[in-house]
């Protein structure tokens, strides 16, 4: 099996407690350390005791991490290795896994693109400036993430704190551990310090040490995780994404369908950047239909896999949710049994008798969205608490309304895919925003 290390600030660091990895066969791949509390807390303080490299050491070592990523051996595992692993792992389909790694290794050498764009117009990271009036400093030295492991991209984001001079610390998900160890190794083979860039596995009851000993965190999780620290200014979270689609009456809706599909059904469906729900301005039967028969087309290998106990869970949500609805794509169509305890995931779709938010909130991590019909008087309620909108009209007043709507945290406008994304173009706000601060500045 596959040896999974800790790495700390003095190097590899193997423990007694391991953890097993099974792939979705329920064979055991990888056995990977657990590091306790108080590894956590010594790993903390010497990485806050550690001095930044340079701008130019770090834009370097960041440049040469993105080629080392998907070209050498690490850990033991090439680059083809690592993938096929974390395919059997995670259940992501190759194409799927694919590409999330190439975007894990394109947040390395786009890294200085995006906290560059993030930085204020007038401030300086630098009080040699002679210009220098306000100055764009660090709110902390390291922070720590608790990484998801519902696909290897989000590991895209987190590369930016190093950019900015902070030391960091990634708890990996246990769910798919593979691709933050293979971004902190390549990051220490271009030229990060172990000190600077930490990977530490450990067990729910040793997580919550990493946030309290780290200056500033990153968590991923559900609405629960967000809750919980919704008033914890050293926290930031990434919570459900709530995407949607928002087709206004002038529109003919077929032109779009393929970015429609695309946003439900791209990245296997997984992503908080995935549509949940899809709005018409008029009768929404027939696009409903339309997208059903394009969802259903779908080859098996292009869809998430699950155990079974998880999948069974996951459908008798939906079919708890769906009370009510007209289903296109109902939960009994969901489950597609491989036969080895494991489950492929088959698109659903529902059409909603209105856009109700308890119904078109519901997100789930497999191509599942709603279609509704909206009207003007049902207003912006419907389109809340979404991270991303997608707005496919000609009227610019409407516009206004949306982009000024504090609830909605992106949009896009016209038939754009609601998973693009570019290092320039924040995806909850820029990471930069989190992690720095404007500081007063002025020379006698």
């Amino acid at each position: 099996m596959v040896d999974i290390a800790a790495l700390g600030p003095d190097g590899e660091y193997r423990t007694h407690r391991r953890e097993i990895i099974y792939d979705t066969g329920g064979a055991p791949v990888a056995e990977m350390s657990l590091v306790p509390k108080i590894f956590i807390t010594r790993t903390i303080a010497a990485q806050r005791r550690t001095v930044p490299l340079s701008i130019e050491a770090r834009r370097k070592a960041l440049d040469s991490a993105a080629t080392i990523f998907t070209t050498e051996k690490l850990g033991g595992l090439s680059y083809d290795r690592y993938l096929d692993l974390t395919c059997r792992i995670s259940g992501l389909p190759t194409s799927v896994a694919a590409a999330g790694a190439q975007a894990a290794a394109a947040g390395l050498g786009t890294a200085f693109d995006a906290v560059e764009a993030a930085e204020p117009r007038g401030a300086t990271a630098d009080w040699r400036d002679q210009q220098a009036g306000s100055l764009w400093t660090r709110r902390g030295e390291v922070l720590a993430v608790h990484a998801p492991g519902n696909a290897p991209g989000v590991h895209g984001l987190w590369p930016q704190a190093l950019a900015l001079g902070l030391r960091v610390a990634i708890r990996p998900s246990r769910r798919e551990p593979l691709t933050a160890n293979r971004m902190v190794l390549a990051l220490r083979q271009a030229g990060f310090r172990d000190a600077d860039v930490a990977f530490l596995p450990t067990d729910h009851a040793s997580a919550d040490q990493l946030i309290a000993a780290a200056d500033l965190a990153l968590v991923y999780g559900g609405q629960d995780v967000v809750e919980r620290y919704l008033h914890n200014p050293r926290v930031l979270t990434n919570g459900p994404g709530r995407t949607k689609i928002l087709i206004t009456a002038e529109q003919d809706w077929r032109p779009f369908l393929d970015t429609i599909v695309d946003s439900i059904a791209g990245l296997a469906g997984m992503a908080c950047v995935n549509a949940t729900a899809v709005l018409y301005e008029g009768d929404a039967g027939e696009l409903a239909n339309a997208i059903a028969q394009r969802l259903a087309a779908i080859p098996i290998d292009a869809l998430p896999s699950s155990p079974h106990a998880t999948a069974d869970q996951l459908i008798r949500l939906l079919r708890n949710k769906a009370v009510g609805c007209t289903p296109l794509l109902g939960a009994d169509q969901v489950l597609h049994d491989r036969g080895d305890g494991y489950a492929v995931l088959r698109p659903a779709l529902h059409l909603a008798t209105t856009p109700d938010p308890a119904i078109i909130n519901v997100e789930l991590p497999f191509p599942c969205a709603w279609v509704a019909s909206w009207r003007r008087t049902d207003g912006l309620a419907p389109l809340r608490n979404s991270l991303l909108l997608n707005v496919i009209t000609d009227d610019q007043d409407l516009v206004d309304q949306i982009v000024t709507e504090p609830t909605i945290t992106n949009v896009y406008l016209g038939p754009v895919a609601t998973h693009r994304s570019a290092p320039q173009v924040p995806h909850d706000g820029f990471l930069a925003d989190f992690l720095m601060r404007n500081m007063g500045f002025i020379r006698s």
